[in-house]
């Protein structure tokens, strides 16, 4: 690892002077994915400033919604009472999404910002837009059994890993920045950026902002909804798929959908034609099948990944036929 600066910031704003001012510097949260990449020298900051005394760790709820701050641990926040009550989702998903150890240590807006697991991102010695503009994909003809088929360009197949990003994501989460010119308010639906023609440009972030707050919108009583995530294997393994669904059913016709796609996206992927599918419709097979064909509609497959759009499919079916049975 590089030789670095470190500074232990008291108040949000001097964090964001520190950063803002410096080019070459970045907070230090959890650290759980960001140590990793500084001992693989695929990130480089001169300064580091430590944000994990900040008073960001608070839960709030009111009758409608859950202010959650950035500095919340994953294990925080899954046991939580408002979580578990009214947002099964977003429990399952945190759980789903990494391993205890890492749970008590990773912060939920580090979680949101953590970067891809691709494996030409992290190694310095292979091609990767997202980690060197301009230099190539090597994934697009190497290895990419876990790459995405939804939001892909020429220049990044990259997927990205965060699992509790897209339940957020099915629930129109908000998350509050903090920047130089202060406070902003961003839909999370709007947050990332997909690859384009600038695959190391990941999000709406400027340079210094912060992620203070997520404001996540509590589900109404009466709601079904879970996070379905299909993998290698059983314990701590990133998705090929999984589906954040929301239903409320009444009268034998869906009056609520959401629904995200995670581990077949480059961002967490919002379905709204799946949705529109969906409301007023009878739960049903056939009505299924329609969303989850219109959820992967747009899906470009390469050789070694073109399994993941049948199985995103398969994936939005079970979850909802879960969700229906369930109410």
């Amino acid at each position: 690892m590089r030789s670095f600066a470190y500074v232990r910031a008291t108040t949000v704003d001097q964090a964001v002077t520190e950063v803002t001012a410096d080019p070459d510097a970045a907070y230090l949260a959890g650290g759980t994915t960001q140590v990793d990449l500084m001992k693989d020298e695929v990130f480089r900051p001169a300064r580091l400033v430590d944000i994990t005394r900040l008073p960001l760790r608070d839960i709030r709820a009111d009758d409608d919604t859950l202010v959650v701050g950035a500095l919340t641990t994953m294990e925080e926040l899954a046991a939580h009472e408002a979580v578990r009550d009214r947002l099964p989702l977003v429990r399952e998903a945190l759980l789903k999404g990494a391993s205890p150890q890492l749970r008590h240590m990773a912060t939920l807006g580090g979680n949101l910002l953590q970067r891809t697991r691709c494996r030409y991102f992290r190694d310095p010695s292979v091609a990767c837009n997202k980690r060197e503009p301009g230099t190539g994909c090597d994934a697009l003809d190497g290895y990419h059994r876990m790459h995405a088929v939804l939001g892909t360009s020429p220049q990044c197949i990259a997927t990205h890993a965060s699992d509790v990003a897209v339940a957020l994501t099915a629930l129109d989460t908000t998350v509050r920045v903090r920047g130089r010119d202060g406070e902003r308010v961003v839909p999370l639906t709007e947050f990332y950026r997909v690859p384009g023609s600038t695959p190391h440009v990941e999000n709406v972030l400027a340079h210094g902002e912060l992620i203070t707050h997520l404001e996540i919108p509590l589900l109404p009583r009466g709601a079904r909804s879970g996070y379905l995530k299909v993998r290698d294997r059983a314990s701590y393994e990133f998705a090929l798929a999984s589906v954040a669904a929301v239903l409320v059913i009444d009268g034998g016709r869906i009056r609520t959908a959401r629904l995200a796609l995670g581990g077949v996206g480059t961002v967490p992927w919002r379905v709204p034609r799946a949705e529109e599918l969906l409301r007023d419709a009878p739960p049903g097979p056939d009505t299924f099948a329609a969303a989850a064909e219109a959820a992967l509609s747009g899906a470009v497959a390469r050789s070694g990944n073109g399994f993941k759009i049948e199985l995103g499919r398969r994936a939005v079916v079970r979850m909802l036929s879960t969700l229906a049975e369930e109410s």
